[in-house]
């Protein structure tokens, strides 16, 4: 039983749960924001386009059935009006922070060159082939 009480301490206080844990109380905390984003300028603003922010009245009925748009529609729109919100304020931005962070790659000077004659790679100052032997000042002159 002691061991197992190890185990499990051991595993609760790895990083990868602990870092968990605060990724979803986070994440509910954001969702939150979002929500409340959502919900108090962009469903206004729907509303002053469309005339109406709420189309959980709409459907229609075949046969004694009830079909409700509406729900569905009020559904839609609030996903993409999340997603849309998402991102805009979280994604384009951190792309952007990501984007002007990232170092374009230093630019490495050659340390070879091609001789003149047999167009073998030799050492930048070298003034005569390895290969075929050529002198490359008087080649360079």
């Amino acid at each position: 039983m002691r061991e197992t009480l190890q185990d499990f301490k051991t595993f609760v206080l790895r990083g990868n749960v602990i870092d968990l844990a605060i990724a979803v109380v986070l994440g509910a905390a954001f969702g939150a924001v979002v929500t409340a984003l959502v919900t108090g300028i962009f469903t206004p603003l729907i509303a002053v386009i469309i005339g109406s922010p709420d189309f959980s009245n709409m459907g229609f009925t075949i046969r004694d059935s009830k079909f409700e748009v509406g729900m569905v529609l009020n559904a839609v729109l609030s996903f993409v009006s999340v997603a849309a919100v998402i991102f805009l304020f979280v994604v384009k931005p951190m792309n952007l922070l990501i984007e002007r962070t990232r170092r374009a790659p230093a630019t490495v000077d050659p340390t070879t060159k091609k001789c003149d004659y047999c167009l073998s790679e030799i050492p930048m100052g070298a003034s005569r082939c390895a290969f075929c032997t050529s002198d490359l000042v008087a080649a360079s002159v």
